[in-house]
């Protein structure tokens, strides 16, 4: 896991409809970066409903989100119309983004070895540096959990 503190690795990665989407795009305001291992599987799609459902108050307080995934594009074109998702999810098909963000490697599932997405989820301040970071989270509650510690860190929610 990268450390808070640390600066957020750049990246271009297509979303759901293609189009490039740059950490830099966000610049000067909060970005959650989650990285989930496989889209329409039941936890990923728990975990983006949630980030979805909270959205509004994500912008209320002027926080961006994006999920990243080794999924094709059209995978995640799919997902994101299923459940309609209005936030920017990434392709990273080859796991090089993931793998910056220290979240890919060697998973196993059901006896099985391979290369895989880790449930990880970043924090990018205005500056471009880590603010929070959380290693293995469970899909159910996440983005309450992340929305209630950025409210707990915001000046003006502070007594």
């Amino acid at each position: 896991m990268l450390d808070v503190g640390d600066e957020a690795p750049e990246f271009e990665l297509p979303n759901q409809h293609g189009e490039p989407v740059r950490r830099s795009d966000f610049e000067g305001e909060r970005l959650v970066v989650y990285f989930y291992p496989r889209a329409n599987t039941d936890g990923c799609t728990t975990e983006a409903r949630e980030f979805e459902d909270a959205k509004a108050a994500f912008d209320e307080h002027d926080v961006s989100i994006v999920g990243i995934s080794d999924d094709p594009v059209d995978d995640l074109e799919t997902f994101a119309a299923d459940h309609d998702l209005t936030f920017d999810l990434l392709s990273d098909e080859f796991g090089e983004v993931a793998t910056l963000y220290e979240s890919y490697g060697e998973k196993q599932l059901f006896g099985n070895t391979f290369d895989g997405v880790f449930r990880n989820t970043y924090v990018v301040g205005p500056d471009g540096d880590v603010e929070a970071a959380y290693s293995g989270v469970s899909p159910e509650g996440h983005a309450e959990e992340v929305l209630a510690d950025l409210e707990a860190s915001t000046p003006e929610a502070r007594p």
